[in-house]
């Protein structure tokens, strides 16, 4: 950092992907990564910065970016499930970044 502009930039930078991540307020669409330990080894952490990069890039709102506990399944890791009001969760097993960003393509917004 070279100067009190970048700093600001990237704190403004930090704040927008804050929001994701706090469910805002009458979010459309949740989408939870699963970050247990068991998650983070298998990748998760990778996915949930991809998920958060491609939402960014298609600048989607009414969408929220939670990182969870585990959800369960250990061997099925890296977990995203996406939550949409009055239906079923979608669940995806053993998802990578690509598969992540697929995810936020599809989207039904």
């Amino acid at each position: 950092m070279k100067s009190l502009k970048e700093l600001r930039e990237l704190k403004e930078k930090a704040l927008e992907n804050l929001k994701l991540r706090n469910a805002p307020e009458g979010a459309k669409v949740r989408i939870h990564v699963g970050m247990g330990t068991c998650g983070i080894a298998s990748g998760a952490r990778d996915v949930f910065l991809g998920i958060l990069e491609e939402i960014n890039k298609k600048n989607l709102e009414g969408v929220s970016l939670i990182q969870v506990g585990c959800l369960g399944n250990c061997y099925e890791e890296p977990i995203v499930k996406v939550i949409y009001p009055d239906k079923e969760p979608e669940v995806y097993t053993k998802v990578n970044v690509e598969k992540g960003k697929e995810i936020v393509k599809n989207l039904k917004l």
